[in-house]
């Protein structure tokens, strides 16, 4: 044997390695609409950049016949590449060996992939399509969830980590997921639970479906703990890499600009006029106020079908990217509960945590009222986002757009928990709550004692109006920077995002705070 000869023998133990669990396997893969592995890596990576890690890694268990059973690749496909010229790490599970299922040389190729990015400072993506932990290698398989789920807490914050569901995800492989940055679910073939259908029947009788208990639309619209949903697996990974694209490739850099082309009347824009009602009590559509005042085609939602009462994604201004936190009228008035408060406060750390400076549109009537809202702990849920905006140190900038009343309007990035700037819209209302409920409150006796309450109620809202709802009180005050022509909105924050970009804040000095969770 000479050295061709071993030279054959690592090509024929790369194809081998390549086919996973062989090609009946793979077409039952297709079969189930879903592609393999290396389908994923290759559509998601830029042409030709795909380098992969210990692939020759294999399990060394020997209980009930393991050590009788072939798993090329161990179940899970690691290394890393580029996406539209940037570099990435990845893993992406094999479902056609052991049914992806994580035992402990499996963890330590993802482990050891993960380590790699944080040390090269590049994003982390796994690519989810796993039956859980194999039980045949008993604690050596949970022990590999530790080691992957300690890199993803210690890493979180230091590169940004995307997760794609693809197929099943159940029991301990869900939490990996979870504390990463962003979760993608694929309609139909991708699940999340902890215990599936069977269990939940034997133990509590309840019978389900798994695609109604852990079905992408489940964890996008009720539990929020998907962040997008996708039709198809190619729609999923085009998903990572839009997010990608607003994000830099660590904590210590910052957010790609791209090259952005200025137009005729690019900072004026008279549609904000026609979006927003100047009655206060008329609904309309942030995301209309938004899309005009970014850059064309440029805002991303994320979480756009949970808690949509808020409204959060990135966007570009000028090529700049951004992130964005906005009350939506057309939902709940805008108002805050338990819900939007975890939205928001999740988004405004993971944009603080990369350096995306953070732009809130605000219409805020307060946080949302009622028993089942106290009960369920609004107010722990809530205090959520005044620690949010008081920790961020990026550039953050406030747009009151129509009302801002009580303590939502402080905890909507006011001047007082550390916003750098603030605006408002001339027909803004500022106050400690709405003009109807401050009226009957304040002028309570002189309404009731009155021959006409109504007729004097509504006077004395109007006068609460004239004397403190209205941008001016605040302004007065150092509270507001500058009351703007909302025509001149997007004018405003191009300014200010180039006068923030060099901005530098600290904090005292501490192992960590302790956010009310």
């Amino acid at each position: 044997m000479d050295i061709f000869d071993k030279i054959d023998e690592l090509y024929d133990k790369r194809r081998e390695v390549e086919l996973g669990g062989g090609d009946e396997r793979i077409q039952k893969q297709y079969e189930r609409g879903k592609l393999t592995a290396r389908d994923r890596i290759n559509y998601l990576l830029d042409d030709e950049t795909f380098v992969e890690l210990n692939p020759f890694m294999e399990h060394r268990s020997t209980d009930f016949g393991m050590d009788k059973v072939e798993a090329h690749g161990e179940g899970v496909v690691t290394g890393y590449g580029k996406i539209n010229g940037r570099p990435i790490y990845l893993f992406a599970q094999d479902f056609t060996v052991f049914g992806g299922a994580l035992g402990e040389m499996h963890a330590k190729k993802i482990a050891n992939v993960m380590d790699l990015a944080a040390k090269s400072g590049a994003p982390f993506v796994g690519l989810n399509d796993s039956g859980g932990a194999r039980i045949q290698e008993g604690v050596g398989s949970l022990d590999g969830y530790g080691q992957i789920f300690y890199r993803n807490s210690i890493y979180s914050g230091v590169i940004p980590q995307i997760s794609v569901i693809m197929g099943p995800s159940a029991g301990g492989a869900v939490y990996s997921p979870a504390i990463t940055d962003v979760i993608i679910m694929v309609e139909k073939t991708s699940k999340m639970f902890i215990t599936g259908p069977k269990v939940i029947e034997t133990v509590t009788g309840e019978k389900i479906s798994s695609e109604d208990l852990g079905g992408a639309k489940v964890h996008n619209t009720k539990s929020g703990n998907a962040h997008m949903s996708a039709a198809t697996e190619e729609e999923a990974l085009d998903m990572v890499k839009q997010v990608l694209s607003y994000l830099p490739n660590n904590s210590e850099e910052m957010p790609p600009i791209v090259d952005y082309e200025l137009k005729e009347n690019d900072d004026y824009n008279s549609e904000l006029l026609e979006i927003v009602p100047y009655d206060t009590t008329r609904p309309y559509d942030i995301k209309k106020v938004v899309n005009e005042v970014v850059d064309d085609d440029s805002f991303f939602e994320i979480h756009k079908d949970f808690a949509k009462n808020i409204v959060v994604g990135f966007a570009r201004i000028k090529g700049q990217p951004v992130g964005l936190v906005c009350n939506q009228p057309r939902y709940m008035a805008g108002g805050i509960d338990i819900d939007s408060s975890d939205k928001a406060a999740r988004f405004i750390r993971f944009c603080d945590s990369f350096n995306v400076p953070i732009i809130t549109f605000e219409d805020v009537t307060g946080f949302f009222p009622g028993i089942k809202q106290e009960h369920g702990g609004i107010i722990r849920h809530g205090a959520k986002i005044l620690y949010a905006y008081s920790e961020a140190t990026v550039p953050k900038i406030t747009v009151i757009v129509r009302k801002a009343f009580g303590g939502a309007y402080v905890a909507l990035n006011s001047k007082s928990i550390g916003a750098d700037l603030v605006y408002a819209w001339p027909n803004a209302e500022v106050a400690v709550m709405g003009p109807e409920g401050a009226a009957n409150i304040i002028f309570a006796r002189e309404i009731a004692e009155s021959d006409n309450p109504e007729q004097v109620r509504q006077a004395k809202i109007d006068e609460y109006k004239e004397k403190f709802a209205n941008p001016y009180v605040a302004a007065a005050r150092g509270m507001i920077d500058d009351v703007i022509d909302p025509r001149d909105t997007r004018k405003s924050l191009s300014q200010a995002l180039e006068m923030l970009y060099n901005k530098k804040e600290d904090r005292p000095k501490k192992k960590h705070g302790n956010i009310p969770l």
